[in-house]
């Protein structure tokens, strides 16, 4: 047998097993550092969701709050006088809507976009509603005739946008618990 493929053949028995050894350590030291990496994710994640789950707890209940206090009734118990006329009540009433929702509008970083959007459907369709309402009274008439117009035509309604948006809340609340 030639010098040369004898040299060859002894380089080869060497490299061969140094190649096995290299290989399977790195592939156990990468399989380490992956399942690692792993961990570390899964901590970070779950530490945020402990510092987030809080938070997304008050916006829920926030935003409940905000679907009761723009629901008629307790709006009208809240913001109408009885010095008032349908056109200052009027006016009160689609403040007093704004002024909710711009109180709660930072909750939509807390909550999923569907949700937002059927609370966003809930305050326009309050706001439409009264304004519908209104323009059936004089605004120089009573505010007890703009109330009990409302009245009127929210007992005509099987359901209205803020109940199905605090059923919407309970039940995204519900599935984060």
């Amino acid at each position: 047998m030639p010098a040369w493929l004898t040299f060859i053949l002894e380089i080869l028995k060497l490299a061969i097993p140094a190649i096995v050894v290299f290989l399977t350590a790195y592939y156990m030291l990468k399989t380490y550092l992956d399942k690692q990496l792993q961990l570390k994710s899964l901590e970070i994640r779950q530490s945020q969701a402990q510092t987030t789950l809080p938070l997304r707890l008050q916006a829920y209940e926030r935003l409940s709050l905000f679907c009761e206090r723009i629901s008629l009734p307790n709006l009208l118990l809240r913001v109408r006088r009885d010095n008032m006329s349908a056109g200052e009540l009027h006016l009160a009433l689609l403040l007093a809507i704004q002024q909710e929702y711009e109180h709660n509008i930072t909750q939509q970083v807390y909550v999923s976009a569907q949700l937002w959007e059927i609370i966003k459907l809930a305050r326009d369709e309050a706001v439409n509603f009264v304004a519908l309402v209104a323009e059936k009274v004089d605004p120089k008439a009573n505010s007890r005739e703009l109330a009990q117009a409302l009245f009127h035509f929210l007992n005509q309604r099987e359901t209205t946008a803020v109940e199905k948006a605090l059923l919407a809340v309970k039940k995204e609340a519900g599935a984060i618990l």
